[in-house]
């Protein structure tokens, strides 16, 4: 690797590629001068309301562990020892909220989020406990291609573990075998640009940067009558505080208001593009980003939906798979799995809603009982009942075509 790994931070050793993600702490210089990491990312409003948005509602979708059924169905696997861990508490001081929260604003800021999977005498999971991210090192067996972990606490102890003991999200990754890269990181030039951009629009607000005007007179002034103006006009003008203040201007002297510039006009336009190169890095819908310039009635429905299908559901399925491979024994994963219901995120108004479990009730798709549990509301007798409409039946499958009796067949007639 030689040069080039010094460069993007790998290392080899025993044949194992080791990614230090103590770079992504200290962040990567950029074209714009800034240094960009996933703390300083943070402070971009952009990078902070995709995160959140990703983050909050990975968290607050409800998951859980499903026994497989005959006859293709499923039900609720309460009693199995991961469905307090994933439903109520990873451990006993971080609930399933808080730590699927953490875990996802890990993966979305380093590409990778770690917990360290506590088992009992008989390998069964106790408590999920989450690992800092940058105090991870991922590195790959030679021989099996398998990642192991090595992970250094705040205490400085180093810990070495195998795959079967972190469970592991991982992104989308370039770099090595078994580490994802960091979406901060690989964008790091539009979220540099995005950040000189709000230094530079907090600058010319708080210092008074750029005049509104210019004093103008028609003698000349000495030093201390111009020192005196420019030291009257900031403690009386500058800054927000002081705006729309009434000025007073000495004999002779006159106020020329400056109009805004192309180049002020280019500025507003290139803050609005960095927001939508952002929401390219996380592919969250700009509408979540509090940009409404062109979100209409129709198509914020659409634009949601898109939000479900193509950033979620990755990040969902990477949940499944990960829980499945980590958690689950291998006996266990025949009849067992991890699932998210993902329909309050999709469901319509109170009326569309409704309107759709009558239509599927009066078409025998679900039992007015079902309908009822999907809006948590308690089964009653009879409830259970499919309802079919009464001018339908089934169509024969096999044979030829029925005719009624006293029928003359076509065949008949030749």
């Amino acid at each position: 690797m030689g040069w080039l790994g010094r460069i993007l931070g790998i290392e080899t050793k025993s044949g194992a590629t080791i990614v230090d993600p103590a770079l992504l702490a200290v962040g990567s210089g950029t074209g714009s001068g800034v240094s960009v990491s996933p703390q300083t990312a943070m402070r971009v409003p952009a990078v902070f309301c995709s995160v959140r948005a990703i983050a909050e509602t990975v968290a607050s979708t409800p998951l859980h562990i499903y026994r497989r059924t005959p006859g293709e169905g499923r039900e609720l696997a309460i009693d199995h020892p991961l469905w307090p861990i994933l439903t109520e508490a990873a451990n006993s001081w971080t609930p399933s909220y808080e730590f699927r929260l953490l875990m996802t604003q890990d993966f979305c800021l380093y590409g990778n989020a770690y917990a360290w999977i506590s088992r009992d005498s008989d390998g069964n999971v106790e408590e999920l406990i989450r690992l800092l991210p940058w105090g991870v090192v991922v590195y790959v067996n030679p021989l099996t291609l398998e990642p192991l972990y090595k992970y250094t606490g705040l205490d400085g102890v180093v810990h070495e573990w195998s795959r079967q003991e972190v469970l592991h999200l991982r992104g989308v990754g370039v770099v090595s075998f078994g580490h994802g890269d960091s979406p901060v990181d690989l964008g790091r030039e539009a979220i540099g640009l995005s950040a000189v951009l709000e230094q530079y629009a907090a600058g010319l607000f708080g210092r008074g940067a750029r005049p509104a005007g210019i004093l103008k007179s028609v003698k000349a002034l000495t030093d201390t009558v111009v020192n005196r103006l420019r030291a009257g006009f900031e403690n009386m003008y500058k800054g927000g505080a002081n705006a729309g203040k009434t000025i007073i201007l000495e004999e002779g002297m006159d106020f020329q208001t400056l109009q805004l510039s192309s180049v002020d006009a280019q500025f507003l336009e290139m803050r609005k593009f960095q927001i939508q190169e952002i929401s390219r890095i996380f592919r969250v819908p700009l509408h979540l980003l509090s940009d409404l310039e062109r979100v209409t009635y129709n198509n914020a429905e659409t634009m949601g939906q898109q939000f479900l299908a193509f950033c979620l559901l990755p990040i969902f399925r990477m949940w499944r798979d990960a829980i499945h491979l980590s958690l689950l024994a291998p006996n266990e994963r025949k009849t067992l799995y991890a699932d998210w219901d993902t329909d309050h995120i999709a469901r319509a108004d109170l009326a569309a809603r409704f309107t759709a479990y009558s239509q599927a009730i009066n078409g025998g798709f679900l039992s007015p009982n079902e309908a009822r549990c999907e809006e948590g509301l308690p089964p009653y007798a009879g409830g259970e009942t499919f309802m079919r409409p009464v001018n339908t039946a089934p169509a024969p499958t096999t044979g030829a075509v029925t005719t009624k009796p006293g029928a003359v067949t076509l065949d008949e007639v030749l």
